[in-house]
């Protein structure tokens, strides 16, 4: 099946639940199938099939809840090097800062998340992304540095204890 593993993993990050990211990957695949006639050749296939993914999220009861409502202020904060060795410890900070950046990355709000997801998990360039959700390419980079500066403070928060 193509793009699978991308399609699930991107499910998973939507609905946060393994079951829900299943029934909807599977559902993706036959609207797909279903739309085939639909495709037009030449066009992107890959951001076709996340954009049905993510059509079929959004009217799903669990992508209704995701509507709400979101800051566009962005907070400034500090970047944090990696370690340069590996050490049983630096193992471990970085295993917990993988942590925290996925905790970090299912706090943002739908719109930043999927962003986030499609270009630095999925490497969909912008085009990809802005055909995918539908949206111009300037959103797609205004969400993008929204989504990567809430991801920040929301680290600099954990790092910080605050």
């Amino acid at each position: 099946m193509p793009l699978f593993d991308s399609l699930y993993n991107f499910a998973r990050w939507l609905t946060r639940n393994r079951e829900e990211a299943e029934d909807l990957v599977q559902e993706t695949y036959s609207k797909a199938l279903k739309g085939f006639g639909s495709f037009q050749p030449g066009t992107n296939f890959r951001a076709w099939m996340f954009r049905i993914l993510r059509n079929t999220f959004l009217t799903s009861r669990t992508g209704l809840k995701g509507g709400m409502t979101i800051s566009l202020d962005s907070e400034e904060g500090e970047s944090i090097a990696p370690a340069t060795t590996e050490t049983p410890e630096s193992l471990l900070m970085e295993r917990c800062n993988q942590q925290m950046v996925q905790e970090a990355i299912e706090e943002l709000p739908l719109i930043f998340r999927e962003v986030v997801l499609l270009c630095d998990v999925e490497e969909m360039s912008y085009q990809e992304i802005a055909e995918t959700i539908s949206i111009p390419i300037g959103t797609v980079m205004s969400r993008l540095a929204r989504a990567r500066n809430a991801l920040r403070a929301g680290l600099t928060k954990k790092i910080h204890g605050v």
